[in-house]
This record gives structure tokens, sequence and C-alpha cells, in this order.
């Protein structure tokens, strides 16, 4: 089985318009587009990027395929010369609760790393477990236990654990973030912020990020209108999430990782929706192209000082 190179997007694009003098590199969780990998790829490929994020293929998570079906996603990635920026892990999910058997969160963490050797990625989402009746106090002690674990799990792994700004205790708090992050006290957790998921959850995600951007190693893009009943989604700039403000302040502060697309056009996972039809590739080269706007547009703006990410 041979090995993908990490997904690493160097925008020769970008850089010769001289836009910014920084890599910017751009990918997109691939069931976004399609449930079948050769769509999934297809779509990247049109935007000419160099990498995917993977969360399933065929409706089957990652860390359930079997065998064969994963050595067919190698071989596909292989062939088509893409790299995997991300893996996104079920991992403290909308769907596992802080009493959830922890053993799950384990076993796919240690079948996910050997993926992860495979795929030439560190990076794996997850989020930190909503509640199921425990005390205020009781949640948070079981919520920094656990993540504690995974991310000593994840640091023998050579794996980065990015925590989501979604489902769980530290879900929309940055101060719960930081204390995440400082209870685990491992370079194997940082966060993933994304920029659209307050509508969902009742909640500005651009005021968190002033407080934990040194920390954000990757980043999702969504955008729409809405509250927690109903969320319309959009095009990235198209909505209230702020999508090009979030960017200029990561940009700003010197952020070089991976920026992904995650439309919620045809699949909304926190939902259990998705279209039976499946297929909007063509929506995501176009979710895709407008995302390059809007950072050829920020790349024009003088970069005020700020440390580094």
């Amino acid at each position: 089985m041979s090995d993908i190179r990490q997904g690493d997007i160097r925008s020769d694009e970008i850089r010769s318009n001289g836009i910014r003098p920084v890599d910017i590199r751009l990918s997109g969780i691939g069931d976004e587009a399609a449930p079948g990998l050769d769509r999934q790829i297809e779509a990247v490929r049109r935007l000419g990027w160099d990498s995917i994020e993977l969360r399933s293929v065929d409706g089957v998570p990652l860390a359930e395929l079997d065998d064969k079906a994963f050595d067919r996603v190698m071989g596909a990635l292989v062939d088509a010369g893409l790299g995997v920026s991300c893996v996104d892990s079920r991992i403290g999910n909308w769907a596992r609760t802080v009493v959830s058997p922890f053993a799950d969160d384990l076993t796919e963490l240690d079948r996910l790393a050997d993926r992860c050797d495979h795929l030439g990625t560190r990076y794996v989402r997850i989020m930190s477990y909503p509640n199921a009746g425990l005390s205020d106090g009781d949640w948070e002690r079981a919520v920094l236990d656990r993540v504690g674990r995974l991310a000593a799990r994840a640091e023998d792994a050579g794996l980065v654990l990015v925590h989501e700004n979604c489902a769980g205790w530290a879900a929309t708090d940055p101060a719960r973030m930081l204390r995440l992050l400082d209870a685990a006290d491992s370079p194997a957790l940082r966060l993933l912020f994304d920029v659209g998921n307050g509508i969902a959850y009742g909640y500005e995600a651009y005021d968190l990020l002033a407080h934990i951007a040194p920390y954000v190693a990757h980043v999702h893009v969504k955008d729409g209108t809405g509250d927690t009943s109903a969320q319309f989604y959009s095009l990235p700039g198209d909505g209230d999430c702020r999508v090009a403000d979030s960017l200029r302040l990561l940009f700003a502060g010197g952020y070089t990782g991976v920026v992904s697309i995650e439309p919620h056009i045809n699949i909304r996972p926190h939902e259990g929706w998705s279209d039976p039809s499946g297929d909007y590739v063509d929506e995501f080269v176009t979710y895709g192209q407008r995302l390059e706007k809007l950072v050829r547009e920020l790349g024009q703006q003088p970069e005020p000082a700020a440390g580094p990410v």
C-alpha cells in the first residue's frame, strides 16, 4: 500500500498574483460534494486543489470502511495525486455523549491512527461530548479526562487532534476551549475553527476567534443565515457568518494551515440529513471558487502586525 504525501496546498496562483507571501492551502470535505469517492476526487481536482478532507465514503465513516474498501480509497487517491488534509472522526461528536462508551472512541482513534499513517495526514477532527444528565462539574471532569487520554494516545501515535467548535462541552465557549487545551497539556491537541457553526448552535463564531486564534490548526468554511430552529446555507460571503472577517483575522495572525470548505448543501451530518440525489459536485466547485475569490480579495488587504499563530 503506497503512502500519500500530506495534503499541503502551495497556491502558485495566489502567490503569482502577489496577494500573500505565504502558502494558502485549500481543501474540502469530500462527502459534501458526493457520497462516492470518484466524484469527491473529481470535485477537488476540478478546483485544482491538491488535498481532500475525508469523512465518509459511500456513507460509511472512514474508520468503519473494511480493509478492502480502504485499500480502494488509498489507490484512488494515489492515482489522483491527492493528499489528505484532515480526517473527520466521530469522537466526542453529537452522536456520542459524555456517557457513551469511551472504548468506542479509543478504538476509532487507534484505527484512524493506522489509516492516517498511510494517508499521510496527522490531523483528526474531534468534538467534546454533549452532556447526558451529568452536573456541570461532572460533565467537565469527564470531558477533560477523556480528551486528555485521547490526546496522550494521539501524541504517542504522531497525530494531532483538532477540536471543533461544534458539539460538546467546549463547543461554544472560548474559555472552555482554552481549559481543554490547558488540561491536556499536549501538542497533540489543537483547535479547529468552523466559521459557520454558530448559526446552528446559537452563538457568534467570529466572537470566539480573537480568544483562540493562536491555537487554531485547521479551518472549516461554511456560511449561511438563520438560527437554532432553521439554517439556510449559502456561498461563502453571502451569509451572516463573517467569513471574510474570520479569514482576515486568521491570516493577519500568521495562519498558514488548511482552509477547508464544508458547504452543507447536500449533507448535514448533525441533522442526520442528506439529499438522496447526493451529487453536488458542480455546487461544490462553485463554492470553492468563491472561497478562492475571497482569499484573493483578502490578500490585497495590508497585513496588520500580529503575533504568530
